[in-house]
């Protein structure tokens, strides 16, 4: 569950820390106060996207950090650290994120830094977040076959299967390949092997052309580098020389400092630049005896120069890239090579491999057809089941599941298997089953929504559920229901629900006010919990809009006390 957050210069928020409970929290406020915003800041941190615009104007970055404490049920997150190599605290794990106004994004987990997939990998087996509007994905007969596929636990054979389903698709493009163009596959693996053997005969290493480039400077300018050292090396050590003086100057000033003592420290200096300068005399020297003028090892420097520069010429971006470049070139081409001759095989051959897996797919997608037909049924009754409790009591929804069209189970059969999976539902008494996608309103597809999330929440053991406006096109009776049936859920589940309806925000456990504050000018964010008279009072406001009169403030205190949650 999510134990806190704070949240620092996001959007119209300046500052925010909040402590959260288990349960069921609702976080209201008026139209435009930013109640999305605190969602945002909460999909942002669990690896959500954000882009510059949620950089509060005038600061510098947006941060947001929190808190999850692990249920001991959640094994997945818990071997997701342990592969990762991140302490996980007894259960608590530390979240931060933050994007710079230069656009750069940075993650932790635990202080260990991560990429902003491995946030999202890591969080989603922990929090689910439905979006404001998710429930318009209802909308895409496409997303079904997921819902359908996580219910009847067939994810992993589905992922395995499409896997299996990628490997035909490949086999069957290199027989395609084969058959078309037999000659230009012989004419690349001719023009790969070429460009394996210039770079591994040239034996390059990283920097070399640097390396090279230093090289032919000193010797191609031997005699004005011999030069300036030689007349350094007679400065420092010729004639009355540098060295002398200061020998001389050090043995005074020493004589010096001993009548007095506040020159001390400069007669040290003395002696130090003695000594460093001597050193870099006898360095000079060894370093001018060193220097030789090698006519051959030039011509070498540049012959060898002459090379890489055509090297970088055919194999990297531009002659101005490093030699690692070219390097990385020879690796990438005798990898291609070695995978282009390791499935060099004969059309024949390859055909009966293809026709192999073809019936190997086929069984399998047989199989999960099954297990799907299997499970319809037993899903569109929990469906329904949990509809009834959201005002829909007479609803009847089914799962639709016919073959893909094509003339045979090869043409037929896609990556998920030959099922279209569309649900289908009757809202009212008689009315003929059709397309959820056509019929249901916006208040309809939200509940279904919802049913979705509570069917699938009891196998996935994710810890917090999120709802950004679950309660779009409700009110009344049905915004009650909805309320309970949250209520009911965070017994299993910390619910954490965005709402501007009364009667969803009274069977909360707890409530957070988010309100617009406007001060010298500058727009910003408010969020604080409410408790007592104080949540009366904003549950008078979501019920009238009047938080301040008598029979409004009695009205929202006896809904709290009906639902104990005052």
């Amino acid at each position: 569950m999510l134990e806190d957050l704070t949240v620092k210069d996001f959007a119209l928020i300046d500052e925010v820390s909040l402590d959260f409970s288990e349960g069921f929290t609702v976080l209201s406020g008026e139209t435009g106060a930013g109640k999305s915003i605190l969602i945002g800041a909460v999909t942002f941190l669990l690896g959500g996207k954000g882009g510059l615009e949620i950089i509060r104007t005038g600061s510098r970055e947006a941060s947001v950090s929190g808190t999850l404490r692990i249920g001991k049920s959640c094994r997945a997150a818990y071997d997701w650290l342990d592969e990762h190599s991140i302490d996980h605290d007894e259960g608590r794990v530390l979240l931060r994120r933050v994007i710079r106004d230069t656009g750069k994004s940075s993650a932790w987990i635990q202080g260990i830094q991560v990429t902003k997939n491995d946030l999202a990998e890591f969080t989603s087996y922990l929090v689910d977040i439905h979006g404001q509007h998710e429930h318009q994905s209802l909308m895409y007969p496409a997303s079904h076959r997921g819902f359908l596929d996580s219910y009847a636990g067939l994810t992993d054979q589905v992922a395995a299967f499409s896997k299996l389903y990628s490997e035909l698709v490949a086999k069957r493009n290199l027989l395609d390949e084969l058959n078309s163009s037999g000659a230009e596959w012989e004419r690349k693996i001719e023009m790969l092997s070429f460009a394996v053997e210039e770079i591994t005969q040239a034996a390059l290493h990283p920097g070399e052309d640097e390396e090279l480039d230093a090289e032919e400077k000193r010797l191609a300018q031997y005699e004005k580098l011999y030069s300036d050292v030689d007349e350094v090396d007679s400065s420092l050590s010729g004639g009355e020389n540098i060295i002398s003086v200061l020998k001389k100057a050090r043995t005074v000033l020493s004589h010096a400092a001993g009548i007095d003592g506040s020159i001390g420290k400069l007669s040290e200096r003395m002696e130090n630049a003695f000594y460093e300068l001597s050193d870099i005399s006898e360095e000079l020297k060894s370093y001018k005896n060193s220097l030789v003028y090698d006519p051959v090892r030039l011509d070498e420097v540049q012959e060898r120069s002459a090379l890489i520069f055509k090297l970088k010429k055919k194999y990297a971006a531009s002659q101005t890239s490093p030699v690692s470049d070219v390097i990385k070139y020879g690796e990438d081409a005798q990898a291609e090579l070695d995978k282009m001759q390791g499935s060099r095989v004969d059309s024949g051959a390859l055909s009966d491999e293809i026709k192999k897996l073809e019936r190997t797919v086929l069984a399998e997608a047989a199989k999960l057809s099954s297990a799907r037909k299997e499970k319809a049924l037993s899903f569109a009754s929990a469906v329904m089941e949990v509809l009834s409790k959201l005002g829909m009591a007479n609803t009847v929804f089914e799962v639709g599941i016919t073959k893909k069209p094509g003339d045979t189970d090869v043409q037929r059969c896609g990556p998920y298997g030959f099922d279209d999976i569309e649900f289908l539902i009757s809202a009212n008494p008689g009315s003929p089953l059709k397309p959820l996608a056509k019929i249901a309103s916006g208040g309809e597809l939200s509940r279904v929504m919802l049913a979705l999330k509570t069917i699938l929440s009891a196998s996935d053991m994710t810890d917090t559920l999120v709802f950004d406006e679950i309660d779009t096109g409700i009110g009344g009776e049905i915004a009650a229901a909805v309320g309970h049936h949250l209520r009911n859920l965070s017994h299993n589940h910390q619910i954490l629900c965005i709402t501007h309806l009364a009667s969803i925000a009274v069977c909360a456990d707890n409530q957070i006010k988010i309100e617009k504050i406007v001060s010298d000018g500058n727009t910003s964010t408010h969020v604080h919990p409410v408790e007592g008279n104080e949540r009366v009072a904003e549950i008078a406001r979501m019920l009238s809009g009047d938080a301040v009169s008598e029979a409004s403030l009695l009205h929202a205190a006896s809904l709290l006390k009906e639902n104990k949650t005052f």
